[in-house]
């Protein structure tokens, strides 16, 4: 959705009101006005799309104990796991939501703000056990070498379904991602566990069974 620059003539306080809950929302006054316009003639936004995303990734996750944290733009949600090891490191899956639906429609990274070289290895381990069980087990074969990236105890990968995905709900691409960073978690908490890739290769099976949209 294309955006230009227009000029309007606006109540100094209505411009205060928008700008004091643009700020309690995290978000510009230009991206609200933009929104309140939108919702008023019903057109949905990407932003108002993103938004229904996470708030269903939200939902879910919380409810599972997971920690939801806000980020400074509209396009981004980040989840906070703890790992079962030694001080317990804290675990953050950022994923961030393109406003191009059509092919990858975003993006997960998972850091650890760890200095520990021996934390980063196992890392770094898993991380390439869960990406050669991806790139093998993936229905649809849409994952490959260059969807995701391995560095330094992180991981990136993009999200992405076999057709274009401008026609699937805000419920169901929010339920796809948490399903999925849900599986991970559980997947990584396991491996620091037995340190054992046949029992993350037992885990993202049961993933692909039984969920109702694999990215």
């Amino acid at each position: 959705m294309d955006k230009s620059v227009y000029s309007l003539v606006l109540s100094d306080r209505v411009v205060a009101a928008v700008d004091e809950m643009a700020y309690r929302m995290g978000t510009s006054r230009s991206n609200l006005i933009n929104q309140v316009l939108a919702e008023y003639v019903s057109l949905t936004t990407p932003e108002k799309r993103m938004k229904d995303i996470f708030d269903e990734v939200s939902v879910l996750l919380s409810n599972d104990g997971y920690q939801i944290q806000t980020q400074p733009s509209d396009s981004m949600l980040s989840v906070r796991s703890v790992l079962r090891y030694k001080y317990k490191p804290a675990i953050r899956y950022s994923v961030e939501l393109y406003r191009d639906f059509t092919d990858a429609f975003g993006e997960i990274k998972v850091v650890s703000r760890t200095q520990s070289q021996g934390l980063i290895d196992i890392l770094d381990s898993f991380y390439t056990v869960w990406a050669q069980i991806e790139t093998t087990r993936h229905r649809g074969e849409r994952i490959t070498n260059s969807s995701f990236k391995i560095d330094n105890g992180r991981y990136l990968r993009k999200f992405a379904v076999s057709d274009d995905c401008t026609g699937i709900s805000e419920e169901t691409l929010g339920k796809a991602i948490a399903e999925y960073i849900r599986c991970l978690d559980v997947a990584m908490k396991q491996y620091f566990t037995d340190f054992e890739p046949m029992n993350v290769k037992k885990i993202y099976t049961r993933y692909l069974n039984n969920a109702d949209l694999i990215i």
